[in-house]
């Protein structure tokens, strides 16, 4: 299996606990924001992820890796900017590092794993 494949086989499910464990961990034992926008956000990026798994297509896949990690990403400076959505997701210490870490892991993987090398020459 595929290196992006087999990232996003692992994520996307975890996309869905994430969002399913916002809804039923009380707030008091999240380390994580528990606002509805933002589980919503988890869980619908879930179901996308495992379409693209389901379809097999490498393209989908390097595109939801790069995409996600770029959301990821995007998510940690608009934290710490105060961009949109934070006043929906209201972000914590937690989510920011993860936007980090997560992202970063997402985007390389995404744009570097996988990739098909010329044939060694002849000799």
């Amino acid at each position: 299996m595929k290196i992006n494949r087999l990232v996003l086989t692992i994520f996307a499910p975890i996309l869905l606990l994430v969002g399913t464990l916002g809804f039923v961990l009380p707030a008091s034992m999240a380390l994580t924001s528990g606002a509805t926008p933002y589980n919503v956000f988890h869980l619908c990026f879930g179901v996308v992820g495992l379409g693209c798994v389901a379809s097999k297509q490498p393209g989908a896949i390097k595109g939801f890796n790069v995409g996600f990690g770029a959301i990821d990403l995007y998510q940690a400076v608009a934290s710490f900017a105060g961009l949109w959505p934070q006043e929906h997701f209201r972000w914590k210490a937690a989510d920011d590092v993860l936007h980090v870490l997560v992202g970063a892991a997402l985007v390389a993987v995404g744009l570097f794993a996988d990739r098909v090398s010329a044939p060694a020459a002849a000799r």
